[in-house]
């Protein structure tokens, strides 16, 4: 039930949805651009509305705003099942917010074809907004491959630098994640026995019937690596860096900043309650793949780049690692703090690739050795950089301090070998987040960036580029000022999480 006289959850995935059809079938562009900003602008009011009232709202399960849609395959325990709980709520604010942003900049981006790319952000918007606010693990599947299938039309037609390549890359790897993680997906609904994709009856059904631990550590598995290709585990991480490098702006900010969560989410709503014995499995091999290999490895990588797209694109891949340690850790601590970490991820790698590009419209280049002394033409383009890059870093006053925070206190408990290894990633981040900045806004003007300077006037943001970027910086410092708004739903959902795994393992 709502506050609302309709379904919160589902206008909030429709509206996207309904003008991109609206756009297929031939709406004019002035009232198709007009329309976006409704369309962009809806999911978010929805979230808000649905952030504001959860806990007042009756819950069942842990799940408020349940509603029930029959989709004809009720038979086979389908059916579009809407509802929020502690982990999906955060998730569903991320995409409401970095919607609005990434589509305000698609607006004013002057991008051809403007039509098409809008209806192609749209049905991402509404793909998205569909994955976090699915009870149904069909439907959950179904809206991240709705809002996956747009990113490789975006990057072959739109993108940059070899866009072929990186779309047929990302292809190749997204779609084997995709199938893998399905079969794991198929796998728990065949050997459950719950006769139902409902999560809700699905746990209440596994709590009483847990799965052999052999069978839990298989299928946990398929979904540990099927999941993890999709968030980029190491070694299965290099669609990442080369996808983003050549993705349009906004597709790269929906993509990295939301639909890479599909992964992590999973694992945290589906494979972590059901299958407790396969974590428990699995939680050391998946510790050392993200800390050597997440952390070490691609930090370094990161340390390397001269491109300055490349480089937040591998430092993406990074910052996923500390999400892995977090959920090998099984801890409502730790999990905990990667759920707070996805949101403020999700905010400041959707915002380092807003400015990234108004970066490359000043100076035409993404190479950090062509650029120099930005800061003194675009002083508010250069403060909202440092600012995102400190927030990457993990500092406090943003969200992504108390994240990482959570996870190291999590991970002593698991491994304090593996603590250390992990905290050094943040001296790393540290080295190329803050040599970025330097290069590009604070050092020496490169002769050709001095060159362009000389023919054409170097400006600051434009009210249309600041309008996108203060809304994600805003959404970064708020979880970073208030973590409690997230954190107090997130732990009672994890509680009651915890709780059922060990009612299964006392079976």
């Amino acid at each position: 039930m709502s506050h609302l006289p309709f379904d919160p959850l589902l206008l909030a995935i429709v509206a996207p949805l309904a003008l991109a059809l609206m756009i297929g079938l031939g709406l004019p562009k002035r009232w198709s651009v007009r329309l976006a900003y409704v369309a962009f602008a809806v999911p978010l009011l929805m979230a808000l509305h649905a952030w504001w009232h959860f806990s007042s709202e009756p819950q069942v399960d842990g799940y408020a705003f349940l509603t029930r849609y029959s989709t004809g395959l009720d038979g086979l325990g389908i059916g579009l099942k809407l509802g929020l709980n502690g982990i999906s709520l955060p998730l569903f604010v991320l995409a409401g917010v970095v919607g609005l942003a990434a589509g305000l900049y698609a607006l004013q981006s002057r991008a051809e074809r403007l039509k098409i790319y809008l209806l192609l952000l749209l049905i991402m918007q509404g793909g998205l907004m569909g994955v976090f606010a699915s009870v149904d693990v069909f439907f959950f599947y179904f809206f991240h491959e709705l809002a996956l299938i747009p990113t490789f039309i975006m990057v072959g037609v739109w993108g940059g630098r070899d866009r072929s390549y990186a779309a047929m890359k990302l292809t190749i790897y997204l779609t084997a994640g995709a199938m893998i993680s399905l079969v794991g997906l198929i796998a728990l609904y065949v050997k459950s026995g719950a006769h139902s994709f409902d999560l809700i009856a699905l746990r209440a059904h596994l709590a009483a019937h847990p799965l052999a631990a052999t069978l839990q550590s298989n299928i946990f598995g398929l979904l540990m690596f099927g999941f993890g290709i999709l968030v980029s585990l190491w070694p299965l991480h290099t669609w990442a860096p080369l996808g983003y490098g050549a993705a349009p702006s906004s597709a790269a900010m929906l993509h990295a900043g939301v639909l890479k969560k599909f992964g992590l989410y999973g694992l945290i709503q589906v494979a972590l309650p059901l299958l407790p014995a396969g974590l428990a499995h699995w939680a050391h091999p998946l510790a050392w793949l993200a800390v050597v290999g997440n952390v070490l490895i691609v930090g370094l990588i990161t340390i390397a780049q001269r491109d300055l797209k490349q480089m937040i694109g591998y430092s993406s891949v990074m910052h996923m690692g500390y999400a892995f340690l977090g959920i090998a850790t099984g801890s409502t601590l730790g999990v905990g703090g990667v759920v707070l970490l996805m949101v403020a991820h999700g905010f400041s790698v959707a915002l380092l690739f807003l400015l990234a590009t108004s970066v490359h419209h000043r100076t035409h280049t993404f190479a950090m050795d062509e650029m120099g002394s930005l800061a003194t033409k675009a002083p508010v383009l250069s403060a909202l950089f440092v600012a995102t890059t400190f927030a990457s870093i993990g500092l406090p006053g943003f969200g992504n301090f108390w994240g990482e925070l959570t996870i190291f206190v999590a991970l002593w408990k698991f491994s304090p070998l593996i603590t250390a290894l992990s905290v050094a990633g943040v001296v790393i981040a540290a080295v190329y987040g803050l040599r970025s900045a330097a290069r590009v806004f604070f050092g020496p003007a490169s002769a050709r960036f001095t060159e362009i300077m000389a023919k054409h006037p170097v400006s600051d943001l434009l009210w249309a580029e600041k309008i996108p970027a203060l809304i994600l910086l805003a959404a970064l410092m708020f979880v970073g000022f208030w973590p409690k708004s997230l954190s107090d739903p997130i732990n009672a959902a994890l509680t009651r999480t915890a709780a059922t795994a060990v009612q299964s393992g006392n079976h």
